[in-house]
């Protein structure tokens, strides 16, 4: 049987690890007027009865390329949402409709993607102004301590790129602007939590020069 999405926030819900995009965990904010997905959950009936459920889905928003999950034409035509991706890695979705932006888009009067590249070309992060959350994408992930930080794998396309876009969340934010993050991997590192409070204070511990190449376990 499949695991059911597990609300995490009042409007927040994260859907479990899918597969196709190598254990990704997407998410649905509701109620902004509209719903929005953050990134692609696996296309099961379970999953496309409880995003029904919860009323029509404006946007897709695609925070990075591992997002992108095998049936998201399907997705987008039963859902007929538009689909929001960084203009650099608009090229993938060739035969679907997309809005691509370039450093900024606007997703509603609450909620916005904000291109930060580096774990990939379009790496992106898509901001809630009502909860106060980030969903980071893989751009940081909790480490075995649970904590955000940015990790360099053989696969990360421009690590002082990462870093520079770190930095910009540093300074685009503050604590009352920013509570919570909800990481798109490594969501096992969480321990239950399902989302890392106290998010502004922790991504401005990190240290650039401290940061080194570990390994991503995604789930």
């Amino acid at each position: 049987m499949s695991k059911a999405a597990q609300q995490v926030l009042d409007s927040i819900f994260a859907f479990p690890p899918n597969r196709e995009t190598l254990g990704g965990t997407a998410y649905l904010i509701v109620g902004n007027p509209w719903n929005i997905l953050v990134d692609c959950p696996a296309w099961t009936p379970e999953n496309q009865s409880f995003i029904a459920s919860h009323g029509p889905v404006q946007w897709l928003a695609i925070t990075h390329r591992q997002g992108i999950g095998a049936h998201i034409s399907q997705m987008q035509q039963t859902l007929a949402c538009q689909i929001a991706i960084q203009e650099q890695e608009a090229y993938l979705l060739p035969n679907l409709p997309v809005t691509a932006f370039q450093d900024r888009l606007s997703l509603s009067d609450d909620s916005y993607l904000l291109w930060t590249p580096g774990h990939s070309p379009g790496s992106a992060c898509c901001y809630d102004r009502r909860s106060r959350v980030l969903f980071t994408g893989r751009h940081l992930l909790p480490n075995l301590q649970g904590q955000p930080t940015p990790l360099r794998t053989a696969k990360t396309f421009h690590w002082p790129r990462q870093i520079r876009s770190l930095e910009k969340l540093q300074t685009s934010f503050t604590s009352e602007t920013l509570q919570f993050i909800c990481p798109g991997a490594n969501t096992g590192f969480l321990r239950g939590r399902r989302v890392i409070d106290h998010a502004y204070q922790a991504i401005c511990n990190l240290q650039p020069d401290r940061l080194r190449w570990v390994e991503i376990h995604d789930g």
